[in-house]
């Protein structure tokens, strides 16, 4: 297969579809916590507001700059992350970077539409800008639990 085909299939129609459409992209005014990531290899950044109540995301904001790539994996997960807590999206990132690093198994539902990034595994260069949204989430339960010991 051709360098130019493994492109086309790896910018599929439904990942370009997916960066279209990130939700939550406003950023919220009185967050609980807010991370901002950065892939160092290519610069793509998320940052994410979250509000926890009850161990759970009640309020979500993100501001993405990113590849289709790391966009696509913020619009799976802005779309599913509320009511969410911090042991779901930490097996929701360990599990992508299985992935994509391992070819392990998908992300249990409700981040199984991960899936599509799949063909993202011979592109080690894009892991860091896939994995942004999870591991900011993650840093940001872990923000709000280091505050509330204060």
């Amino acid at each position: 297969m051709s360098g130019e085909t493994d492109l086309i299939k790896l910018y599929s129609g439904q990942i370009l579809q997916l960066a279209a459409a990130i939700p939550h992209t406003e950023r919220l005014d009185t967050p609980d916590a807010t991370v901002k990531k950065r892939s160092p290899l290519c610069g793509s950044t998320v940052t994410v507001d979250v509000v926890v109540r009850d161990g759970a995301i009640s309020g979500f904001g993100q501001d993405v700059k990113a590849c289709a790539l790391g966009q696509a994996a913020a619009s799976v997960v802005g779309a599913n992350v509320l009511g969410r807590t911090q042991d779901e999206i930490v097996a929701a990132r360990d599990a992508l970077k299985a992935m994509l690093k391992a070819d392990g198994p998908t992300p249990s539902a409700p981040f199984d539409g991960l899936e599509v990034l799949r063909p993202a595994c011979d592109y080690k260069n894009r892991h860091a800008s896939i994995l942004l949204s999870l591991e900011a989430l993650a840093e940001a339960f872990d923000q709000i639990k280091q505050s509330d010991c204060a």
